[in-house]
């Protein structure tokens, strides 16, 4: 037996109408593709990149309506190997962030950081609820059972960001026309030796490259295992 299916006219338009928008707000959307290097142009892996409207705290795609934002964000960052996995963690401020402990043993989590602190009581497995991350900052985390571990967590203000990879670069996809605020964070500078944020333009379409030089001392890649918290250096 045939069925029928009735549309009613207006709805019909509505729904031609919001999936039009929704194409033409895809087609306005770029991709931001950042190096980072040294002094000597040389890549630097694990580096928080992120984008902020450089015109007004709003974010917005060039029509006057605000971007869509993720309700309630979550990440995960997991204990492996006696490290914090990933080390470096970039998610926007209230993101969820769960940390699991996979190993074998317990750990004892715990943060001095102004931007957020809290502690996770001994133990193994997933048993405790995320942690909320509320407002954009650095988070520094330790064990109090194993000295050398150490992970970050970097909070931004922005839904636009990523870590560079081993070739220094990162991709952030789905970055709306507009200028912006190119920043970047790596816990071997000091702050002070961070370079300032640099404008971008990025256009509707194609990929908008910037290049992050970083000219402060970097101090060696974080060494798993050994005892290297100094937390006073951020």
């Amino acid at each position: 037996m045939g069925m029928t299916v009735w549309v009613h006219s207006g709805e019909l338009r509505l729904g031609s109408l919001l999936l039009a928008f929704a194409v033409t707000s895809a087609a306005r959307a770029a991709t931001l593709e950042v190096r980072v290097v040294d002094e000597q142009g040389r890549p630097i892996e694990n580096v928080a990149v992120y984008a902020t409207p450089a015109h007004g705290a709003g974010e917005h795609d060039g029509t006057g309506i605000a971007a869509d934002v993720p309700a309630a964000p979550k990440a995960l960052m997991d204990q492996q190997r006696l490290q914090f996995v990933p080390h470096l963690l970039v998610v926007q401020s209230g993101t969820s962030v769960t940390f699991p402990n996979s190993d074998n043993v317990s750990h004892h989590v715990y943060s001095f950081s102004e931007t957020k602190t809290f502690e996770l009581p001994l133990y193994k497995g997933d048993v405790y609820p995320p942690v909320m991350f509320e407002q954009p900052g650095i988070v520094v985390m330790g064990c109090n059972i194993h000295d050398g571990m150490i992970g970050y967590v970097v909070v931004v203000d922005t839904p636009h960001f990523g870590r560079t990879n081993e070739r220094g670069i990162v991709s952030i996809e789905g970055v709306p026309s507009g200028d912006y605020n190119v920043a970047a964070w790596t816990p071997r500078v000091r702050p002070s030796g961070l370079p300032a944020a640099q404008q971008v333009g990025v256009t509707e379409q194609g990929t908008a490259e910037a290049e992050v030089r970083i000219t402060g001392r970097l101090a060696p890649p974080h060494q798993h295992g050994a005892s290297s918290l100094t937390w006073e250096r951020y």
